[in-house]
């Protein structure tokens, strides 16, 4: 890109670029580089392309008069809303170059099943229907293979197709409660439920865990001392410990939140992210009265940008739900439901899941073990059997945020663990992540750079 972009500089507007072929032959780099450098050049407005003519380059903009623009003004109209999280350095830019990535929540591209849902895509996109208006619950075919998934006597009217488990959340959170209730949270908990809690006006109240899983005594507690009609959790690979919540406990909570008259929202992320060993039932699986909503989805498992998810809900908050949807964005685009009935209707795709379990499970054991031998007073609080992430707990002395700084310089990224809590924190945490990394074997170089970031902010003695 830069290479390009100094060529440009050099030209006139009008002037032509050099061919693809040149350029591929000049600079010893593919054609898919070219093309793509190309293609975001075009989308800058750098450069227009002819086909059939060639690239050529794009009229000046003007500068703008005065400097940046005034927006100050904003601050005084923007007065009273709650502010949004930033975007995280994962969201924001292209980490240096050579740094391993343990932060983030997603799968790195060997791990996705790139040619399945190529192959999805396309046969989705011949389907002579693929580009018409899709129902507001989404397609009955992905419904029934969302309601097989969950078990139980959970029906395909049950389900709602959302753009992704995100947005589902956001769109829970607004229908359910309203603004300043209170909404209980595991402690510590997926960040991206405690901002769209905050989005959405609630008040997110912490409740313990302990390796069981939530605590079903003072989950009762903090029902009766609220008031609070929701409760947001993650009872399997529970982001960011990897607990999964115990089985004499699975009923207990459910049983706690129907005592409250309280909806219970199941987080089931990770269903598709064990390590090989038998995932437990849903709770909405032996759900009967309509406590339980569940989400799941399809992005961790496949890829960020297979935006498709499910809502599982019964009764008149299914209704509001798709009154809801009506006013947010009328349906989920047809083609992407289609590529998912595809990609999840092929043998291929429960091949994958085994494949991925395995890598996954050699992944956690290797970062698990690194960080064992060459941090040994880092508290590595359990190894999970599923997701993407460990969980640890710094020693005395040490910071999250020192530690954080210290490691990007030495090219490596974590996840501070502050942002999981909804209240202060106990301690200082780090969230590892295993997946994200390009090769497994960066999992103990990534330990080791650890080690001399952690050396580099210890406090000193005396």
């Amino acid at each position: 890109m830069a290479i390009l972009r100094n060529e440009i500089a050099r030209l006139a507007p009008g002037d032509r670029l050099p061919s693809s072929r040149d350029l591929i032959t000049r600079h010893g780099v593919g054609p898919v580089t070219v093309s793509r450098a190309i293609a975001l050049l075009a989308a800058e407005g750098a450069v227009v392309t002819r086909p059939g003519s060639g690239t050529y380059v794009a009229a000046r903009r003007p500068q703008a008069v005065g400097g940046d623009p005034d927006t100050s003004w904003q601050a005084v109209a923007l007065a009273g809303r709650q502010p949004l999280p930033a975007p995280s350095a994962e969201q924001s830019g292209t980490p240096a170059v050579g740094t391993i990535a343990l932060s983030g929540g997603y799968l790195h591209e060997s791990l996705q099943p790139t040619r399945l849902l190529g192959g999805a895509l396309a046969r989705a996109a011949r389907r002579p229907d693929a580009w018409h208006r899709a129902p507001a619950a989404g397609l009955s075919t992905l419904r029934t293979v969302f309601a097989r998934q969950a078990g139980g006597d959970v029906d395909s009217e049950d389900v709602l197709v959302t753009g992704g488990g995100q947005g589902a959340l956001s769109m829970l959170f607004r229908a359910v409660a309203a603004p300043g209730a209170p909404v209980l949270v595991e402690s510590p908990t997926y960040p991206g439920a405690l901002a769209a809690a905050r989005a959405a006006g609630l008040r997110p109240v912490p409740v313990p865990m302990d390796d069981q899983g939530l605590r079903p005594d003072l989950l009762a507690d903090a029902f009766a001392m609220t008031g609070a009609r929701l409760l947001y959790c993650q009872p399997t690979f529970h982001n960011p410990t990897g607990t999964v919540l115990a089985p004499d406990r699975r009923r207990q909570i459910v049983d706690v939140a129907r005592a409250a008259g309280a909806f219970l929202i199941e987080d089931d992320f990770a269903r598709h992210l064990g390590h090989g060993r038998p995932v437990p039932r849903p709770l909405v699986a032996d759900d009967r009265d309509g406590t339980v909503i569940h989400v799941t989805s399809l992005t961790k498992p496949a890829s960020p940008s297979l935006r498709i998810g499910a809502v599982i809900a019964r009764g008149p908050i299914m209704q509001r739900l798709l009154g809801m949807r009506r006013v947010d964005d009328f349906f989920i685009a047809r083609p992407l439901q289609e590529a998912a009935v595809e990609l999840l209707s092929t043998p291929a795709w429960d091949r994958h899941l085994r494949s991925l379990a395995t890598a996954l499970r050699h992944r956690c054991a290797g970062l698990a073990d690194a960080v064992a031998r060459q941090l040994p007073d880092w508290t590595l609080l359990s190894v999970p059997e599923g997701g993407l992430h460990l969980w640890v707990q710094l020693p005395p002395g040490l910071t999250e945020a020192a530690v954080a700084e210290a490691a990007t310089a030495h090219r490596v990224t974590v996840n501070p663990g502050h942002h999981h809590f909804p209240a202060e924190p106990p301690a200082a945490h780090l969230r590892l992540g295993f997946a994200a990394a390009a090769d497994p074997a960066d999992l103990a170089e990534a330990a080791a750079r650890l080690t001399a970031a952690a050396r580099q902010c210890a406090p000193t003695p005396g």
